[in-house]
């Protein structure tokens, strides 16, 4: 289905509910700690913008920031920066993994998405602006030449019709065609919301799309043109490096997707009286009780292509001897049933409760074109599928057929899910919040799924100032999903009967202001974790493994001098199942001042580093990073030197990334992943600008 006939189908739902919207006025407590004004309040526009995001599945509310910061800017448009500690093919908005363990996100029901999800929007990611007046903020980024350049543009649209109806929009254009050959990545994002927020009613909406391909060129086929160049050059030193072969030359990804989610709730109330001052008063609503119903539609499309198959590069080649297309797709649906009781509408409910039930149904289509056709197989996914192969097909070595597997899985499944769920929680108050929530899933491959997740909050008055601790706990018993277990390509093959995955966590924080000091831990043990091998197959590990985390954040100021270090310290008690660098570094030694009374100035330094482990691969087909045990990564201090500038509503920033490429010697670190380089030194620029309309 194309992505028009989304739009279509989204649209024909949305207008009939976003019509309902003109009744009511607004006000919400949410049941977040991070919530937004609490409930029975009048929520006033006020000059400086909020923003917040939303809880999934009921949608409640909570507190986000603004994107207006001018502090570490520049770290936007690096590769290997997207976190501390990351293994990338190299290139801006190519896959990409975090290497802080407990900083990954959660596995996304497609396979694929999982690579890309930095760079794509999210539920997670979605924000909902209430802004005084229309703002635009544009975005530019860019370096490079005519061979490699890296271009981004990116904008956000948010404008309130009044103090109850606001919109917004985004759109995120990225075209980097790499320092490499064959690893070019363009993405386009863009998307669209709007919520309305009244005493009795309220509805937030939006609705996402992308459209991501990259090249792929399974890494350079020998690292010395990095590590020793002359040795493969005839004894010249300078690296063309669009001149280093690679391994794939032809082969390409495609991620095509999009999400609706749209959300409503009616409170029941009372009328109370409100004292504004001394002679007047006014009423207003408090709500008791808020009856949610929440939809969300997802579409997920992968294509892998290579037009020229190399033979050497691959294992296994299954069905077509000459070219790959692998297309598969995930269609879901899911519809959220819930109650909330408000904490605080009297001054005796101390906490909030609420209990819900969602029933998903998940639609999964593998490449039809390695199964006989079928007369019902209709599916206008843009391409024309190759004719399957027939089966047996000998000759040359370079057209052989590897034997299929003894189990090759079925080209369609239909997952239907029940889940149910509930959470208490205290969000008000200055002294103690807390939350706790629980999801069962009742039938079909999730029955026997069980999420429970609590967390504590405190503020603990000391010195004159506040010190806020935070512990959190969870337990996970949840099923792989399908393409984990089961996928059929013209490469790779398994069918799985995978166990459920186990996980207990328990971590917390302390959060020191007037030392400028956070210390973080993080523990857990992982029981039947899946995992890609070696062999770029998915296997589950039967034992245990412990994982542990401790962190620290210390900033030091004097006068305009800020040194900012973030230290992460792993510990996993198997590294073939869990490889991860021990210790992580980020520092930041930089100049902060204000000049001439309206010119924001920050320049400096800034250095990211991990010690050497056995780190992953990865493997183009799947879009999965692998784990491996034969090539050292790590080691080597990625640092750029930039300057910072604010001028109003204008930021802008020029900065010479990886400003120590080639210094310390032996450049063989210089590599995120096996056969894939880093970037080498660049010199980068970007302004944005916030447009108050």
């Amino acid at each position: 289905m194309n992505w028009y006939k989304h739009i279509r189908i989204i649209l024909s739902v949305a207008f009939p509910m976003l019509a309902v919207a003109g009744a009511y006025a607004q006000g919400d407590r949410d049941w977040n700690p991070k919530a937004m004004p609490g409930e029975g309040t009048p929520q006033e526009t006020v000059k400086e913008p909020s923003a917040w995001t939303l809880t999934y599945p009921l949608g409640f509310r909570i507190e986000a920031d603004v994107d207006t910061a001018q502090y570490n800017y520049q770290r936007r448009s690096i590769p290997s920066m997207a976190s501390d500690a990351w293994a990338s093919t190299g290139n801006l908005g190519a896959p990409g993994t975090n290497l802080l363990w407990f900083q990954r996100p959660e596995r996304s029901d497609f396979l694929f998405y999982n690579s890309l999800e930095f760079w794509l929007p999210s539920f997670a990611k979605q924000k909902f602006y209430n802004t005084y007046i229309p703002t635009t903020i544009l975005q530019y980024n860019y370096t490079g030449n005519s061979e490699n350049h890296q271009d981004r543009l990116q904008g956000e649209f948010s404008g309130n019709v009044n103090r109850r109806i606001g919109i917004g929009a985004f759109v995120d254009y990225l075209h980097s065609k790499g320092v490499y050959n064959y690893q070019a990545a363009k993405n386009f994002n863009w998307g669209f919301s709007g919520y309305y927020l009244g005493d009795r009613y309220e509805m937030q909406a939006f609705y996402q799309q992308y459209a991501h391909q990259n090249l792929e060129n399974g890494g350079i086929t020998d690292d010395r043109y990095i590590t020793d160049p002359a040795a493969v050059q005839g004894g010249v030193t300078s690296v063309q490096y669009k001149s280093i072969p690679t391994n794939l030359t032809t082969a390409k990804n495609r991620l095509h997707g999009s999400e609706f989610y749209m959300n409503h709730a009616y409170k029941i109330g009372y009328w109370s009286d409100e004292q504004v001052n001394d002679t007047l008063t006014r009423d207003i609503y408090v709500p008791v009780m808020k009856f949610l119903y929440s939809f969300d539609y997802k579409h997920y499309r992968h294509a892998f292509y290579e037009r020229s198959i190399n033979r050497d590069f691959w294992q296994n080649v299954y069905f077509d001897p000459k070219e790959t297309y692998d297309n598969s797709t995930l269609n879901s649906f899911s519809n959220t049933l819930g109650v909330y009781l408000i904490e605080g509408f009297r001054s005796w409910m101390k906490f909030g409760l609420s209990a819900y039930a969602t029933y998903q149904i998940n639609n999964y289509k593998m490449p039809t074109a390695y199964y006989a056709k079928n007369d019902d197989d209709t599916a206008d996914d843009g391409i024309d599928l190759p004719d399957v192969p027939t089966e047996g097909d000998t000759g040359n070595e370079s057209t052989a057929l590897s034997p299929l597997p003894a189990i090759v899985p079925e080209s369609k499944k239909n997952q239907n899910f029940l889940f149910i769920g509930g959470r208490i929680e205290k969000s008000q108050g200055a002294i103690l919040r807390y939350n706790a929530d629980v999801r069962f899933g009742l039938s079909g491959d999730a029955a026997g799924d069980l999420d429970l997740n609590g967390q504590i909050l405190t503020n603990i008055p000391l010195f004159g100032d506040t010190v806020a601790v935070e512990a959190h706990g969870g337990f996970h018993n949840n099923t792989p999903d399908w393409l984990t277990k089961h996928y059929v390509s013209n490469n790779f093959i398994w069918s799985n009967d995978f166990g459920k995955i186990r996980s207990v966590k328990f971590g917390g924080s302390i959060e020191i202001p007037w030392t400028r000091t956070k210390a973080t831990i993080d523990v857990e043990n992982l029981q039947n974790h899946v995992y890609f091998g070696s062999d770029f197959l998915p296997h589950q590990h039967g034992g245990n493994v412990q994982l542990m985390a401790v962190g620290l954040e210390q900033n030091f100021k004097v006068g305009i001098l800020n040194w900012n270090n973030r230290v992460t310290w792993q510990m996993t008690s198997d590294e073939s199942v869990v490889p991860l660098p021990q210790l992580t570094v980020y520092s930041n030694l930089f100049i902060n001042a204000l000049l001439f009374k309206v010119l924001h100035l920050q320049v400096g330094v800034d250095c990211d580093f991990y010690t050497k482990y056995k780190g992953l691969t990865y493997q183009p087909a799947t879009m999965t990073f692998c784990n491996q045990s034969e090539t050292a990564l790590g080691g080597y201090p990625f640092c750029n030197a930039y300057i910072n500038l604010r001028l109003y509503r204008c930021r802008f920033y020029v900065m010479m990334s990886n400003v120590n490429h080639g210094l310390f010697g032996s450049r063989y670190n210089e590599f995120s992943l096996p056969h894939y380089p880093i970037n080498p030194r660049r010199f980068q620029i970007g302004i944005a600008v916030d447009f108050a309309n």
